[in-house]
Parts: structure tokens; sequence; C-alpha cells
């Protein structure tokens, strides 16, 4: 490929606001930080979280992004943070926990700087992954990444993040960082089958490709364009249909009233606007049974709450 990237939002995005930019100093976010700066964006922030996973090699790490912030005269904010430590104290994984103090972090950079827009240099291959190991999970629907979306932590801070790059392949940003004689770091732990998203990487996509004679990360982001578009139709009827009353219940009577796919739109978006955790195929079939009449009246869900029906309505409670 032509070593030219196309990226639509770095000619769209406004250069006077101020940006923080995620740099763990691999070849993606380095990608990411090097077209900024070559697409004229002066007000970067260079943030980069040590997860002290890597000892010697991620203090390497650190070195190098502060190294390369200053040469290109960009501010650095950087922090060290035991993550394995604290995802034993909370019972979660290291990759949970490691999220988790990222987006900490980047809420403390988006106070100290007072600009709450976050870069992070996601492509296109890790959005493959992120589609499929969701599909494994039991997702409904084909679930990935958005190009902008909004994360909170639980002090209830809050930052929007943008992934310009979701188009690009991963070969793609490598190929456009040799041609300019651009460094980078590579983390030797990517490269061990142990992490699930590691495997997927390594092992799982590589061998999809193989046995449909194709790469799977092309035809698993036009199945998710695909899924978005009929995602927006659906939010589109729904919108007419009136099925939430004014006070915000499911109507029963309207959602017999639609067909299948759009009662189960209807249902999905009723839990995700209510911020119901783990929306999985097997919580939306039991959400759908209540529909049927005969069907039962109240069903768990995540986080202590239940949806119950009564008197021709479907409502959270807790």
């Amino acid at each position: 490929m032509s070593a030219d990237l196309q990226i639509p939002w770095l000619e769209q995005a406004s250069r006077r606001q101020r940006w923080l930019v995620g740099v763990s100093g691999g070849a993606d976010s380095v990608a990411l930080l090097r077209l900024l700066v070559e697409h004229g964006f002066r007000k970067l922030v260079v943030c980069h979280l040590d997860h002290r996973l890597r000892g010697r090699a991620a203090t390497a790490d650190a070195r190098f992004v502060a190294k390369l912030a200053a040469e290109l005269g960009l501010p650095f904010e950087t922090k060290r943070v035991a993550v394995a430590r604290l995802a034993r104290e909370r019972g979660e994984s290291v990759e949970t926990a490691a999220r988790h103090e990222r987006h900490a972090f980047f809420i403390e950079c988006a106070g100290e700087h007072r600009c709450r827009r976050v870069l992070l240099a996601h492509h296109a291959d890790d959005q493959a992954e992120t589609v499929l190991w969701n599909l494994l999970r039991g997702s409904h629907g084909l679930k990935g990444m958005g190009e902008r979306q909004w994360i909170e932590v639980a002090n209830g801070g809050r930052v929007e993040i943008f992934r310009p790059l979701l188009g690009v392949r991963r070969r793609e940003l490598r190929e456009w960082l040799a041609a300019r004689g651009y460094r980078w770091c590579e983390d030797a732990s990517n490269a061990e089958p142990v992490a699930v998203r590691n495997r997927l990487r390594l092992e799982a996509l590589p061998l999809l490709d193989e046995i449909a004679g194709r790469e799977v990360a092309v035809m698993l982001a036009r199945a998710l364009q695909s899924d978005d578009d009929a995602r927006e139709i659906a939010e589109w009827a729904l919108a007419r249909a009136a099925v939430v009353d004014p006070q915000g219940r499911l109507h029963l009577g309207v959602l017999r009233e639609l067909p299948a796919a759009l009662q189960r739109a209807a249902v999905v978006r009723y839990l995700r606007d209510h911020d119901v955790p783990g929306l999985t195929r097997e919580l939306l079939e039991q959400s759908l049974e209540m529909l049927a009449p005969g069907g039962p009246a109240k069903i768990n869900l995540p986080g202590g709450r239940w949806l119950r029906r009564r008197a021709g309505r479907i409502m959270l409670a807790t």
C-alpha cells in the first residue's frame, strides 16, 4: 500500500481545540501522534500511563514517549500505577483493572488541562478483535468500539473518547511509520498468546483468514457497518412508534403490535438507556418473554435491579 494514509477525521477535526492523546509508545499510538502533528494539530497533550506490568521495558517506554513529546514540543503527562496489585485487591482481571486506571488517568489529565477530548489509536484490527470477542461472549448483535464515546469513572468524572484510526489496518500504520523513518517501541508481551486479545490477534483471526481465504477484519468491519445501519433504521422507526410512555416505561400494548425485530430493538434500547450492564442474548430473550401473555412478570437484571411488568407497562425497578 502507499505510504500515504487517508483519514477523513484528520481533515475535519478542529485544530484550534486542545486534545489529549493517549500514547503508549507502540506503533499505533506513535503513528496517531505523528499523523496529528503532520496534519497541523499543535494543541496536543501527550498522556502516558505506566501500568508497572513489564518492569524495565515499561520504564523505557515511558522515557521514549517523554522524549518524543519533548522533540515535538508538546506537554507530557505520565503516571505509574500498580495495576496487577489493584486487580488482585478488586477481584478484577488485569485487563479490566488496566482499563479502569487508564480512564481515571485521562480524567485527571482532563481536569489538569481543561480538556475532555481524548484521542486513542484503536485501529481496524483492534475493532475486529473487539467484535469477535463480544460475539464469543454472547453479545446481542455486532458490538464494536465507537468512533466517539463518553466514558465515566466512579467519582463522576467523564471524558469523550475519539478513535480516528478505526478504518486503518495495523500494518498500514507500521508501513507509514517505516516509510518516514519514525521509531516506536515493541511490546514483547503482545507476541505472547496469553491474554484473550492476544490469542484472538495471534491465533484466531489468522486462522479465520486462512479458512475464509480473505481478511476477516475487513469482513467484520463491513458487517459492523451494516449492523449499525440496521440499528439506525430501527431507532428511526421506534421514535415514531411511541413505545416509551411519558413516565419512561415501555408500553406493552404498543410493543406487541410491532414486528419481532423492532420489539427486540425497543427492549435493547430501553435497557441500554438505563445503563443495564452485561446485555447478552440470553438476557434479551428473557426480557422479550415478558411481552407474551402469561410470560414472566419479573426478571432479574445485573446490578441488583429487575425488569417488571405491571398494568400494561414494563419498567425497571430496584
